[in-house]
């Protein structure tokens, strides 16, 4: 994607993320390569700590923004340790000379390194409910209600999430991550069977994603099990899970992280695309931005019964939902065996109103001095009737 220059009138966007930039590439990477065309972007990872004295490095991404690493020596209590990162940005802010800049945050746990700044907007997008993953710390909600009182707008990345949070501030939008149509469709056009997945047989059935405490781990081994033709291709990496708890089998295949760019590759070469969640407190408000990329691509999906999955794909028929582990096999099995002509055209029709364009310009909207949008309303798109927004 090509970066435009950046007008100098737009205020410059300190993000305060959770996430490396260098990580999956998700929704703040999609917003902030987009953030970068008109503005400038300083994306500010959480520290690194060591035996060093306190510094910031900045490194300037292909994309145009401005990826920021605090380096903060160890030792110190976290409330230090934050004390000391805000002076790092607030260098920043003075190095870079922004006058009138705006403060985008994804992780309420970061809230006190901004405790310098002084945006002249701030932004929550909410992309998930991190206070119910695994190994959450303790003071996250507070941090949150904390977080709530300072910010002008929230954004959710998903229709479950925007209705827990619709009582908790007075601005809360939706606005559910969408897809690059195009990248994924790349799919369809039959590219190369990547090196370490071509050998498999068929069918293949196929995942890409974090691993963790979100994917059941005994849903996919059972699956495994009981169907040893068919060949369970997982991407990406394994995070909060012990290599030794991940279910083992001859057709059950781990190949690692894989980059944006690898990935319609793989989706050409599978028969069914799966969403594996397991049902808990962890995915109780996800909304899972594989859906519409795996539409996208061509495939025939199948999930577990995340609400943000059901509807609207669920029930407009373009995704297979079932849960426990017979349920998941007949869906397979039927997504295997289905004509998927009509539904395909279905499914591109629904994509084709909503795109990660469309939702940055709306989310540009909804700031303080462009066009205001109603309450809870993310970007227009008629094929989610039920939904202000779509889908993360």
């Amino acid at each position: 994607m090509p970066v435009s220059s950046v007008s100098s009138e737009s205020p410059a966007l300190l993000v305060l993320a959770h996430l490396r930039w260098d990580f999956v590439f998700q929704r703040p990477q999609h917003l902030m390569t987009r953030a970068a065309h008109s503005r400038a972007v300083y994306y500010i990872e959480e520290p690194i700590f060591g035996e060093f004295d306190d510094h910031l490095r900045q490194r300037r991404d292909e994309s145009g923004v401005t990826v920021c690493t605090p380096y903060v020596r160890v030792g110190f209590s976290p409330a230090e340790s934050q004390a000391r990162t805000a002076r790092l940005l607030a260098g920043l802010v003075e190095a870079e000379g922004l006058g009138t800049y705006d403060l985008w945050v994804y992780t309420p746990m970061e809230l006190p390194v901004a405790a310098e700044l002084n945006p002249r907007v701030v932004v929550y997008d909410c992309m998930d409910e991190l206070a119910n993953f695994k190994g959450a710390p303790p003071e996250l909600r507070s941090r949150e209600q904390a977080l709530f009182r300072r910010a002008d707008l929230v954004f959710t990345g998903g229709q479950r999430l925007y209705e827990a949070k619709i009582e908790q501030h007075p601005s809360v939008h939706a606005f559910p991550s969408s897809v690059e149509v195009g990248h994924f469709a790349q799919a369809r056009q039959a590219p190369a069977d990547p090196a370490d997945q071509a050998a498999l047989a068929r069918p293949r059935l196929g995942f890409y994603g974090v691993i963790d405490e979100r994917f059941d781990i005994a849903l996919i081994g059972e699956l495994a099990r009981r169907r040893p033709e068919w060949q369970l291709v997982m991407l990406g990496p394994v995070v909060k899970i012990a290599p030794e708890d991940l279910p083992r089998a001859d057709n059950l295949h781990y190949l690692g992280m894989k980059t944006y760019g690898e990935l319609p590759a793989y989706l050409a070469h599978w028969d069914v695309a799966l969403l594996p969640f397991a049902i808990n407190a962890a995915t109780e408000f996800i909304s899972p931005t594989k859906t519409p990329e795996y539409l996208a691509a061509g495939v025939p999906v199948v999930s577990t019964g995340i609400r943000d999955v059901v509807r609207p794909y669920g029930e407009q028929g373009l995704v297979g939902v079932a849960d426990g582990v017979d349920g998941f096999e007949a869906a397979a099995v039927a997504a295997l065996a289905q004509d998927h002509a009509l539904r395909q055209r279905r499914a591109d029709a629904l994509l084709a109103q909503g795109s990660w364009d469309r939702t940055w310009e709306a989310m540009q909207a909804a700031l303080p001095g462009q066009s205001p949008l109603v309450a809870g309303a993310g970007p227009a798109r008629p094929g989610w009737s039920d939904s202000p927004g779509g889908d993360d």
